[in-house]
């Protein structure tokens, strides 16, 4: 037996010395690739936009000389705004290739998705990198400076041929009257197909986008306004009487409100542009309900209120002021006749107008003082009728809710809105917006604003809006 073992063990190391001298062939030796050298079709690039499906541009590239089969290497075009160094590039992925072409449309949407304004020529920056299939030995190629221009796209909704919009409803501070005060419910035209505007929206109020002011014939509206967070901004189009029909939800909150209407992608955004703050004011003269009271604002939200109330004849004429549709926060006088100008919070006392009126209403919550002033108002100005000395009479119209009167201006005529035939309450117009506000500059100033036309005029004044008033010249 054990002569046996050994010689099993002599015949392995036989085979083992056998195998161990025998000669392995070499390892093949790859040599590394290189970096394509990229070219381009064109260096300015700007189709028009009937050109969308038509080749814009066509990029190639040298063989990277990689060792494996060139069917499978993969090369990566990257296309950026100049000045970036690629950090936000578009990619295009080509495999076993050695040129792309891009159709218009194609690098349309690229260019668009940078944020690049139509019709606008941009330095782009083109490179592109090759590897293997696994993402290994990758090199970048010369980079290439071109000149690329986005076309306009045929919008979504199609852009008022007026070239205009406005705001009509009753979440704007005209209300649903037609025409609407311009420019405070004007948008201003970004471009062809962007509007924008900063307006003043009743909370819980609807409205609708006009191309042409005083007509109903068009409008732009939305399909369904009981959308969860369409108030903020969503889908829109042109209201066909079928499917986009319903008017756009306004806020629910008083305020200034930034809207931006893009024509383009069919979207609309409602941001806000500043907070206010409200006291509501019921009383004896509405059924002493705070939900269905009238309200003055403070725009700053800084505990200073100014508003105007119309009271009717007839009643108690006293009033309380509460900081939520409700009792919880009343205020009251500080004595028991009700004008005293102090301001109680949880005060007994009810306040007191002294008569029937249209009167404005003061109130610092900061100081605790109040005052409510009758107002009739009335138009002083350059033109013929005044010369700056007489007053010109408005009426005030409860169901309108507005003060109108009539002037005949001259070219370069000015003139401002003032209570009681006095100097002590007058609204101006603030920076050409069509907003006013106390003592601010004569309307029709060219310089600050713009040139009231000459000819006859209906004046509308609406101081129906809690800390924010405007005025129509029609």
């Amino acid at each position: 037996m054990k002569n046996i073992f050994k010689l099993l063990l002599l015949a392995t190391g036989i085979v083992f010395i056998n195998s161990s001298c025998k000669k392995v062939d070499p390892m093949p030796f790859n040599s590394n690739g290189i970096a394509a050298v990229l070219t381009s079709s064109a260096i300015v690039i700007a189709p028009p936009t009937a050109d969308s499906n038509k080749t814009a541009v066509t990029f190639s590239w040298t063989n990277p000389k990689y060792a494996n089969d060139s069917a499978t290497t993969k090369y990566v075009i990257q296309i950026d705004s100049s000045g970036r160094n690629f950090s936000r590039a578009v990619s295009k992925t080509i495999t076993g290739k050695l040129s792309y072409t891009f159709t218009a449309k194609e690098l349309n949407a690229i260019l668009l998705s940078f944020g690049f304004a139509y019709n606008k020529p941009y330095d782009v920056d083109v490179r592109v990198t090759s590897s293997y299939s696994n993402n290994n030995e990758q090199y970048q190629s010369n980079a290439l400076k071109l000149k690329m221009t986005a076309y306009v796209t045929p919008p979504k909704v199609t852009p008022p041929v007026t070239n205009a919009l406005f705001l009509v409803g009753g979440a704007s501070a005209g209300g649903w009257g037609n025409p609407v005060p311009a420019p405070a419910q004007q948008f201003t035209r970004l471009d062809s197909v962007t509007y924008q505007g900063t307006f003043f929206l009743n909370g819980g109020g609807q409205y609708l986008l006009l191309p042409l002011n005083g007509n109903w014939d068009h409008k732009f509206a939305v399909q369904d306004n009981s959308i969860s967070g369409l108030s903020a901004g969503g889908d829109f189009g042109f209201n066909d009487g079928a499917v986009f029909n319903a008017n756009f939800p306004g806020p629910s909150a008083s305020g200034m409100y930034k809207i931006t209407v893009d024509f383009q992608h069919g979207k609309f955004t409602v941001v806000p542009a500043g907070a206010f703050s409200f006291l509501y004011v019921p009383g004896d003269y509405q059924g002493w309900t705070p939900a269905s009271a009238p309200a003055i604002g403070s725009p700053k939200n800084d505990g200073s209120y100014d508003g105007y109330v119309n009271i009717p004849a007839g009643g108690s004429y006293q009033f309380k002021l509460t900081s939520t549709p409700d009792w919880s926060n009343a205020f009251g006088d500080g004595a028991a006749g009700g004008t005293s100008g102090t301001l109680v919070a949880g005060g007994s006392n009810n306040l007191l107008f002294p008569g029937p009126g249209y009167y404005r209403l003061a109130v610092n919550t900061t100081t605790n003082k109040w005052s409510a002033t009758a107002t009739t108002w009335g138009m002083i100005g350059s033109f013929a009728a005044s010369n700056w000395n007489n007053d010109i009479a408005m009426t005030y119209s409860k169901d309108d809710n507005k003060w109108t009167g009539t002037i005949t201006t001259s070219p370069g005529d000015q003139f401002k809105f003032r209570a009681n035939h006095d100097w002590g309450i007058n609204l101006g117009e603030t920076a050409g917006t069509g907003s006013l506000s106390y003592g601010g500059d004569n309307i029709g100033d060219a310089n600050k604003n713009f040139a009231v036309p000459a000819g006859t005029h209906k004046i509308s004044l609406f101081l129906n809006n809690s800390g924010y008033y405007t005025y129509m010249i029609q």
